[in-house]
């Protein structure tokens, strides 16, 4: 499918989830992806769209389940899900485990454990109150991949690392607390109030390869450390509802946001030799030894607090004219500070930021199995608004311009086939990210909004019951992802990471209770490591299929991945970290409800 320029932003329950560290899905129910910009409702830095990880909570009734799981690298884990019902209502539920595995990259392993329970209470017949703490932990050897060679991925074995694996580490420690009170003021309209607060403590040190030296086939590297506290604290109110005026059906949500997020990032670096440093030893492309470490001064980079204040209004419309014709219109006004102080030289800087994000869709449908649409939108990303934070002091004024934007145009037709059991959807679509921030050419201190990146592409998707207890899923995208307008030498490469083809197939057999299966195949055209294009991803395919037998309490399966056991290289962040994708592995997983 689309996989777009910009990135996809991620969100918790429909609140910004902005922090830097992976997420644990396993106290999540589903994982809801909304493609191009997003911005009416979830505000800055949305472009690419947004992944909603929509989490488990407590249902009246709901059963408690135990899962079970091994497989391949000494995958092992346990997990529980309990619920309980104090009363007609109070629901509870707990949901905690543990899982530790290896890799088939050598020297790497990690560690999760989560611990994170939930109460639903209907104060009144039109008022619940719903309340959810999570603290998850993960501890981890990272790894970086490995570089490119020659325009291609370092002809290496798969299990080739290059870090400091005795020593390496990222222990992210995250906590969330979230309380939503919702109020059904009558039979149409809803008032919502939530209130989302979230820490992260992330520790780590690490040794990754930043270049490839040909002149002695080795692997240059470096050293950081950090110390990273954030907190985010966001309060949302909103209200829906449907009414009509004339003859015209309305469904309506206006919604405020307020947010206030602190960063604190300690970061040290190993010292220069000219400081008193000593180099961090390269390796060997082929034979590197990894028992070489970096064992001298580290010296402290940056020590940065900042502090960003947020408020958001969000109003948008689903207006029903008639039984064909349909219009959803949006904005959202957002105003955005970003203070940050650096510690080391004593010196603040403060910048401001106020933006319109304008949305706008139609949708017409003249035959009850075929709905055209159409729709349009704008979104904007600060600066300061990404990793949270500027530099003060920067040269070439970067911190004082505007934010860089981003439009999406896009005119598709949803279908319902076979009864309503299969639906297609075949959009074309336009994304550009514009007032890029590039540096200028004649002078690199000097930051200009001059730089314009592009997808364009036609996707097409299917999804639903082909006959019986057989069902599909899949899809096929081909894009355009290009550097229309830069300053340094990039104008007419493609963006990196995003293959101008994508696909996949996958077939399910799936009876209510039994036997069932599914096989399917992922495939994903060559790609760029780098917005340089000097290093090319091949593209590849990949076979999976699982299998399992589900009774009403017991549910068995058996997952088989990449059963061609094919190299592939499933992502890059530049030219010299390139990730290998995972060999052939087999994952069993055992579920007692009760």
């Amino acid at each position: 499918g689309v996989q777009p320029p910009g990135g996809l932003s991620p969100a918790l329950d429909g609140v910004r989830d902005d922090s830097q560290y992976i997420r644990d899905l396993h106290n999540i129910e589903r994982v809801d992806v909304l493609k191009g910009p997003a911005a009416v409702l979830y505000g800055r830095g949305s472009q690419g769209g947004i992944v909603n990880r929509v989490s488990k909570v407590p249902e009246h009734g709901r059963r408690s389940s135990i899962e079970v799981q091994g497989g391949s690298e000494d995958l092992r884990s346990l997990y529980a899900g309990l619920s309980a019902d104090p009363s007609d209502d109070i629901s509870l539920r707990l949901n905690l485990g543990n899982q530790d595995n290896n890799s088939f990259r050598d020297g790497i392993d990690g560690s999760r454990q989560l611990f994170a329970p939930s109460m639903s209470w209907q104060l009144s017949e039109d008022l619940n109150w719903l309340v959810q703490y999570e603290y998850s932990r993960f501890n981890r050897t990272p790894d970086r991949g490995i570089p490119g060679v020659n325009g291609r991925p370092a002809d290496v074995g798969r299990d080739t690392t290059y870090g400091d694996t005795q020593r390496d580490f990222i222990d992210d420690k995250s906590q969330s607390l979230r309380s939503r009170l919702n109020y059904q003021l009558s039979d149409t309209w809803q008032l919502r109030h939530t209130l989302s607060l979230f820490q992260l403590d992330s520790d780590f040190d690490n040794t990754y390869v930043t270049a490839y030296n040909a002149s002695n086939n080795t692997v240059t590297r470096q050293r950081w450390q950090q110390d990273l506290k954030t907190r985010n604290l966001f309060n949302n109110l909103e209200a829906e509802g449907n009414f009509a005026t004339w003859s015209l059906e309305h469904k309506l949500l206006v919604g405020l946001e307020f947010g206030h997020q602190r960063r604190d990032p300690l970061l040290y670096t190993a010292a220069k030799p000219k400081d008193g440093g000593t180099l961090v030893p390269s390796l060997d492309l082929n034979n590197p030894d990894r028992s070489l470490q970096h064992n001298g001064r580290m010296v402290v980079s940056s020590n940065n607090h900042s502090v960003v204040d947020s408020r958001g209004l969000y109003l948008q419309d689903q207006i029903r004219l008639n039984d064909q014709w349909q219009i959803l219109a949006g904005v959202r006004f957002d105003q955005f500070e970003v203070e940050t102080t650096n510690q080391i030289r004593n010196l603040s800087e403060k910048q401001d930021s106020n933006t319109t994000s304008p949305r706008l869709g139609v949708v017409y449908s003249p035959w009850q199995d075929h709905s055209f649409y159409a729709s349009w939108s704008k979104t904007f990303s600060p600066v300061g608004g990404g990793l949270i934070g500027i530099t003060p002091g920067a040269p070439g004024n970067a911190n004082d311009t505007g934010p860089e934007l981003s439009r999406q145009k896009e005119i598709g037709v949803k279908s319902d086939w076979l009864d309503d059991r299969l639906t297609t959807t075949l959009p074309v679509y336009e994304l550009e990210l514009y007032n890029r921030r590039t540096r200028d050419a004649n002078n690199p201190e000097l930051i200009q909004l001059s730089g314009l990146q592009r997808s364009r592409g036609i996707e097409l998707t299917a999804t639903g019951n082909i006959v019986g207890n057989w069902y599909v899923r899949g899809g096929i995208g081909i894009q355009d992802a290009i550097i229309v307008e830069d300053n340094n030498g990039q104008e007419g490469n493609r963006i990196n990471d995003v293959a101008k083809r994508n696909g996949s197939l996958f077939i399910t057999w799936k009876p209510e209770l039994g036997w069932y299966a599914e096989t399917g195949l992922t495939l994903v055209g060559e790609r760029y490591a780098d917005n340089q294009n000097t290093t090319v991803l091949p593209g590849y395919g990949r076979w999976d299929a699982l299998a399992g037998f589900r009774t009403r309490d017991w549910d068995v399966r058996a997952a088989l991945n990449n059963i061609a056991d094919k190299t592939y290289y499933a992502s890059a962040t530049s030219a010299a970290q390139i990730q290998v994708g995972d060999p052939r592995s087999l994952v069993v997983t055992g579920t007692y409800n009760f």
